[in-house]
């Protein structure tokens, strides 16, 4: 039997830690709302910013890096171009070799998400990308675990 899909709206309190994204002219589309590519823009900034600040070091030099194998996005109101946008990231599963991030998009000063995208990282080795999945670096794996909740 399918899952039923969940249709709450994520608030703030469902995340860990924040950034501000500033918008730009450029991320509207021809209809004056933000681009859908640019909400994956946004999810993959938020988490590689935090991934960055928190281990203290340029994750594209670690011995393995994460990939991305999995991305969806809940649209539940329009954002847009001027003002910024609000981001909080928490993070619902670590396991060996991913990591299950979900991200909220927010804008203004309303408590309800404007888009909720869900970010699977996927380690590989650096040098052999091709290589299957490896395990994560620990000076990520202890910079995601104090964002699960």
């Amino acid at each position: 039997m399918p899952s039923t899909p969940d249709r709450s709206v994520p608030t703030r309190a469902d995340y860990v830690h924040w950034r501000t994204i500033t918008t730009r002219w450029r991320d509207d589309d021809a209809y004056g709302h933000l681009n859908n590519a640019t909400y994956y823009e946004f999810f993959d900034t938020a988490v590689n910013a935090y991934l960055f600040e928190a281990t203290g070091t340029n994750v594209r030099l670690l011995p393995q890096i994460g990939v991305v194998a999995e991305t969806s996005c809940r649209y539940l109101r329009e954002i847009g171009f001027p003002e910024p946008v609000e981001v909080g990231l928490v993070v619902d599963k670590v396991g060996t070799s991913s990591i299950v991030y979900r991200i909220g998009l927010f804008q203004g000063a309303g408590d309800e998400a404007a888009a909720e995208g869900r970010f699977v990282h996927v380690y590989v080795d650096n040098l052999d990308p091709a290589r299957p999945v490896t395990p994560m670096p620990e000076a990520i794996r202890e910079a995601v675990t104090k964002l699960l909740r």
